[in-house]
């Protein structure tokens, strides 16, 4: 049960870690290709566009060419842009290979979880996301610190060049022990609809990174998001009137999808900040070099793997609502503990806060992943999928962008951060963050028990359920 998760978390690491490996390079990046680093970020920019593109179109590609096939597909692409990168030379080649690069990641993270869903039993796939859950979160804790290291010791071309082992390793592993589901639905594509949604979440995404961006007017950003919100409008209309939407927004009728979906946003709001405040804070306000903030915040990853050996008894125990409930508010009260920090604080509480703040953020996202399939038939997981990543990417996207205008609204006119600042937007990431846990005020105790075991009296009962076919693969 645990190859499947882990051969998938192979690609899921790479891309992952790669989203945050270049933010530490780009200075470095940006001198030797004669371009400004403020500039550069368009590279990251391009990027988020490319995936809010092309995420709605994956699960409708894993339904017509089987999800293995596409998987398999996405990494290669995936490889394909990171070579790109590596060999570019000026902007325009470097914002388009991260472009390429976009386009496969696009692909690879709704389309592994459409692969880990239909191919583990709903009872099994607490365990099964716990496993698939921590390179989600380990990858954005070693990309700085590995990117620190590799720029300043080696070049920033290894930056890119080591997704290549990674990418064959998994390539091989997948055509090794993953089976094809079977699955093809040949339905027309929603051409009107996948514009729709491509320019929504596209204008969205870019809107809210210029307007984190202070070297960028932000009224482009603002200018941006109104036209994402309103083709966004514009699309809702449309998937009333066909048959086959590229994204099905009906979706949402479903209690535990909607409320999982709900909350799990909200929560990525301050998830979403932490990798874009801490490592500024730590150097501005601490005096931390880059190198050194990366391995102060890699704790958090031990967190994350900590949570594996434990995340399945937390829901079976507890149930989702109690349990999600429960990890949201910890994992959000440490997300606010960090707005009482100081120089003068022991660098070792600072690094044990961080280790618990990520084991209750890895618990928390291991049981919202798997509530989003609680209520959802098989023939409508890679519609779940597309639409579970689409509003990933938004919320982690509007984390970064609500901590960039908090900062800059108290910085002032002079643009001048101090620590109070950042105390500031940690406090106001962190409130956000906690409305997650109303969803689930208003679920009962038992919701979502056929996928988290709750309820089931015995380690006999459980292991005899598992001994009967499950019907949901039959």
């Amino acid at each position: 049960m645990r190859v499947v998760p882990l051969v998938l978390a192979v690609a899921l690491f790479m891309e992952n870690m790669d989203s945050t490996v270049i933010a530490t390079s780009l200075p470095a990046i940006a001198a030797d290709i004669g371009s400004e680093p403020i500039s550069l970020k368009l590279a990251l920019t391009s990027y988020l566009v490319a995936l809010a593109i092309f995420i709605p179109l994956s699960g409708y590609m894993a339904d017509r060419l089987g999800a293995k096939n596409v998987f398999r597909a996405a990494i290669v692409v995936f490889l394909l842009g990171s070579i790109c990168c590596a060999f570019s030379d000026s902007l325009p080649t470097f914002v388009l290979s991260r472009f390429l690069q976009g386009i496969g990641g696009s692909m690879m993270t709704p389309v592994a979880r459409l692969v880990l869903v239909r191919s583990t039993p709903r009872r099994e796939l607490v365990s099964a996301m716990a496993w698939l859950t921590i390179p989600a979160l380990i990858g954005p804790m070693t990309g700085p610190p590995l990117g620190g290291f590799l720029t300043t010791y080696f070049t920033w071309h290894l930056i890119f060049w080591i997704n290549v082992p990674i990418g064959l390793v998994g390539l091989v592993l997948i055509t090794r022990y993953l089976d094809d589901d079977g699955v093809r639905i040949h339905l027309p594509i929603d051409v009107p609809g996948l514009l729709l949604t491509g320019t929504s979440f596209a204008g969205i995404l870019f809107g809210f990174s210029v307007i984190s961006l202070p070297a960028i007017s932000p009224i482009y950003g603002y200018l941006s998001v109104a036209v994402g919100l309103v083709t966004g409008f514009l699309y809702l209309r449309h998937a009333r009137k066909v048959s086959n939407p590229i994204l099905d927004p009906s979706l949402f009728r479903l209690p535990l999808f909607r409320n999982a979906i709900v909350s799990g946003s909200l929560f990525r709001i301050g998830i979403g900040a932490f990798p874009f405040l801490m490592p500024l804070m730590l150097q501005l306000t601490f005096g931390l070099t880059p190198f050194e903030s990366g391995l102060t915040t890699f704790v958090a990853a031990f967190g994350a793997i900590l949570s594996k050996f434990g995340a399945e008894r937390l829901f079976r125990r507890f149930g989702f609502p109690r349990a999600l409930i429960a990890t949201s508010a910890i994992g959000c009260a440490f997300l606010a503990l960090n707005g009482l920090f100081t120089p003068a604080v022991p660098h070792w509480l600072l690094m044990a806060s961080l280790l618990v703040g990520g084991l209750a953020r890895s618990f928390f996202f291991t049981g919202v992943n798997a509530l989003v399939f609680a209520d959802i038939d098989d023939e409508k997981t890679s519609q779940a999928t597309s639409l579970n990543a689409v509003c990933q990417q938004l919320s982690v996207a509007a984390g970064v962008a609500v901590a960039g205008g908090v900062l800059s609204l108290a910085a002032g006119s002079d643009g001048h951060l101090t620590l109070s600042d950042f105390h500031i937007a940690w406090f106001v990431v962190a409130a956000l963050a906690a409305l997650s846990a109303v969803p689930f005020l208003k679920l009962p105790p038992d919701a979502g028990n056929e996928v988290s075991g709750h309820g089931e009296r015995t380690p006999g009962h459980h292991a005899a359920a598992r001994a009967r076919p499950d019907p949901q693969t039959g």
